[in-house]
Formats: structure tokens, C-alpha cells, sequence
């Protein structure tokens, strides 16, 4: 894993690796970023590759603002879904080895985001089933 923030750094040499890559917890910036960041773009033109998949996971790593909406990482997990929808994969990120014991994330609160930043039953439907079967080959 890398500071999402590292990505501009990184993009050249990232794009030269052979086969498929997955980039997680919605490119993980660790401080927040807005969706006009160099490190932003620069992801959006990773998943422009068809190469690169985005696990919408984890928002509580990196938000400022909070549970239970991460409203900030939403922001990034919104125009990620909205840019490519076929190269977003959602994943709980169970069991939190990150999160502080007294302070677990809800897992129910977490799938529930989807439907805040996946904005229809279609969309959904790719991020859950269809991108991960076809990035694992279960077809």
C-alpha cells in the first residue's frame, strides 16, 4: 500500500506492470484530497488504462469527517464510481485491523454507502458482482 497522495509519483512506473492491478481503499490519500488533486487525477487516468480496478473499502482510514457518511472520502468514491463504474470493486475490509478495538466501523453502515455513492440498483450490481467476476476470472 501507498499514500494515495504518491500516485503522481508513481504513475509511470505503475502503468509499465504487467496484467491487472487493484488500487485500494479508494486510493487511499491519508490526508483527504479533493477530486481537482494531481494524486486524484492521476488515479482516474490509472483506471483510464482498462488495467485498474478501485476498491471502494475502508473509508474510515482516511476521513476526516467521520462515520458514518466519510462524507470527504464520498466525495472521491462518487466521482470514482461516476468516472468508471466497470473498474469499481466494493470490499468490507473485515475485520478492521486498522481501527481502533473501541471504535469499530458497522459493517452495515459501510455497505450502506454504496447506495450514496453508487446512485442506482444497475451500478451496484457491477461493483458487487460483475467487476470482481470479471477481474478474477469467475466467468
Amino acid at each position: 500500500q501507498l499514500d494515495g497522495r504518491g500516485l503522481p509519483q508513481w504513475e509511470d512506473t505503475i502503468k509499465k506492470l504487467p496484467g491487472k492491478f487493484v488500487i485500494d481503499h479508494v486510493g487511499k490519500y491519508l490526508e483527504p484530497v479533493t477530486v481537482d488533486h494531481a494524486a486524484f487525477k492521476s488515479l482516474l487516468r490509472l483506471l483510464d488504462t482498462g488495467r485498474c480496478w478501485v476498491k471502494l473499502s475502508a473509508p474510515y482510514e482516511t476521513s476526516k469527517t467521520g462515520a458514518t457518511k466519510y462524507d470527504d472520502v464520498g466525495q472521491l468514491a462518487t466521482a470514482l464510481v461516476k468516472h468508471a463504474p466497470g473498474r469499481m470493486l466494493w470490499a468490507s475490509n473485515w475485520p478492521h485491523p486498522s481501527a481502533p478495538r473501541d471504535n469499530m466501523p458497522d459493517d452495515a453502515d459501510l455497505i450502506d454507502l454504496l447506495l450514496d455513492w453508487a446512485p442506482d440498483d444497475a451500478t451496484r450490481k457491477k461493483i458487487l458482482v460483475d467487476n470482481p467476476a470479471e477481474l478474477y476470472n469467475f466467468r
